[in-house]
């Protein structure tokens, strides 16, 4: 296939991705300005990423640094806000650091600390997401949701991490009230995070739902929807292998 075709293709799949964000959104009495779309872009080379960004795309989302480096050479000088969205290895810090304007999968304060200490040596802050298991599931990385305040009430004492809010895989189901409860309960510890001044009224961000499930996300309240495959095609496996950082 050549550019042309692909970027078409694309194209069109990010048009039907927004449109069914419009729909969603009007459907859950909410403003689509209020939610982002971020490509999630693991395997896809740096080529097709690039034809996603010429159609006015800005987000995308990288699970692993390898990747986030081999890209690095097409994608710096774009227009576009990297997010780490994968399981961070403390010894991949000062990589990942490199490349990514916000990590959104920190899940524990081992992990926090030790970023907290690399930016306070490069002199930096950094935008971040508190990642909560919200599935109960081994497979998935994550904070359990009862320690969920307790980690983020001990983030806010790490200067150099901003918390926009908080993000979750969820379940990996094809119906979609299977899926809700894992939307709504990470929606529900955000609730209770800014209610009980953990978080600010701004720092209100969910990043949760993907390809089959983004209206569902929506409707529980998501703000970042991180979708791979409705944009690109299907990978050589399905997402459940791809989320599975232990594989």
């Amino acid at each position: 296939m050549n550019d042309n075709a692909d970027q078409l293709i694309i194209e069109q799949n990010i048009s039907l991705i927004r449109q069914r964000i419009m729909a969603a959104c009007r459907k859950a009495g909410r403003d689509s300005a209020d939610v982002q779309l971020l490509l999630a872009t693991k395997t896809v080379p740096a080529e097709r990423i690039q034809l996603a960004l010429a159609v006015g795309e800005t987000l995308t989302g990288e699970n692993k640094v390898q990747e986030l480096k081999e890209k690095a050479g097409v994608l710096d000088s774009l227009p576009v806000e990297r997010h780490f969205i994968g399981h961070l290895q403390t010894n991949k810090i000062k990589e990942v650091l490199k490349y990514v304007n916000c990590i959104q999968s920190i899940d524990r304060m081992e992990l926090a600390e030790k970023l907290d200490a690399r930016l306070q040596f490069e002199q930096k802050t950094l935008d971040i997401f508190v990642q909560v298991n919200t599935s109960f599931e081994e497979s998935k990385f994550g904070a359990h949701p009862d320690q969920a305040l307790s980690l983020i009430e001990q983030l806010g004492t790490l200067k150099t991490l901003r918390i926009r809010g908080l993000m979750t895989i969820g379940l990996f189901d094809a119906d979609p009230e299977k899926v809700r409860p894992s939307f709504r309960l990470l929606r529900e510890i955000r609730d209770a995070a800014i209610s009980g001044g953990l978080l600010s009224s701004a720092q209100n961000g969910l990043s949760m739902g993907m390809s089959g499930d983004l209206e569902t996300a929506i409707e529980e309240g998501s703000t970042i929807v991180r979708v791979g495959t409705a944009v690109f095609g299907k990978r050589q496996y399905p997402d459940s292998y791809y989320w599975n950082e232990n594989k």
